[in-house]
């Protein structure tokens, strides 16, 4: 049986399936296939691997946007239900950079165990404007669903955005997450790749100790022991590929590697 993905001290590892460019987005390659059948193979090598789950996402649609349109939708539809089909562990989504509805639905389809949300409490400013939080239309949409067993992970002051009130304690967004009805939080550096801030972990621990916190950036062989002494689990990707290239396969070598950090 699957660990239980949302207990305290689990140690929950979940790695990332980052999907190539889907169709419409800058980098997109044309080959419709490609984006599924590495987003299955990555999936089966996490899973081989030995990660706890995975999330699929639209990792590769740079410039971001707050929401995804109706070719990337069916696009991240597709590759998540390969990969559902292809792995026997808890799957997650991620839809661009916070379209909660596009989660729900894609989870609805594919049969995944939870979702991503970026910004489900904060107001902040990114690379495409403001997005204002969606934590009343997360739940509520959810809902409406017929999806209360899809559980939400929600990023707290999350990376690669700046807080459009910064005098808002990461204690404070972690309280209002919790209590609009997140399942766990995550907690960040401000970009891939940076490592998560143990103080910031430990911060959210104590304001919401009643969840799971999971460490959502930066975390490796050399870092995942104490980061795991901390939080309750880890967010993988970018250092589970060769050099950090966000577009290569995932490596079995460099999940083995992580995940031995944990001995």
């Amino acid at each position: 049986m699957p660990k239980e993905l949302f207990q305290l001290q689990s140690s929950t590892i979940i790695g990332m399936v980052h999907c190539l460019p889907l169709p419409t987005t800058a980098g997109f390659s044309g080959d419709y296939q490609k984006i599924i059948s590495q987003a299955v193979q990555d999936a089966i090598t996490l899973e081989k691997a030995g990660v706890d789950a995975v999330i699929v996402e639209n990792m590769g649609d740079t410039p971001f946007s707050a929401h995804l349109n109706k070719a990337q939708l069916a696009a991240l539809t597709a590759a998540a239900a390969a990969v559902r089909n292809a792995v026997g562990i808890p799957v997650g989504i991620d839809a661009a950079f916070n379209d909660c509805e596009a989660d729900f639905a894609i989870a609805a389809v594919t049969g995944a165990a939870f979702v991503r949300v970026p910004v489900f409490v904060d107001t902040v400013c990114f690379t495409d404007g403001i997005i204002y939080p969606c934590a009343k239309k997360c739940v509520e949409y959810r809902k409406q669903m017929g999806l209360g067993h899809v559980k939400i992970l929600a990023d707290v002051q999350v990376k690669h955005a700046h807080m459009l009130l910064p005098q808002i304690t990461i204690e404070q967004s972690a309280k209002e997450a919790a209590d609009c009805g997140a399942d766990g939080v995550i907690v960040t550096g401000s970009q891939i790749g940076e490592e998560t801030p143990l103080d910031f972990i430990k911060r959210v621990k104590q304001a919401v100790d009643r969840l799971p916190v999971f460490a959502g950036s930066g975390v490796k062989a050399e870092n995942i022991k104490e980061q795991m002494q901390v939080a309750d689990g880890a967010i993988i990707g970018s250092s589970l590929k060769e050099g950090g290239i966000l577009t290569n396969p995932i490596s079995y070598d460099l999940v083995r590697s992580v995940l031995s950090g944990l001995a």
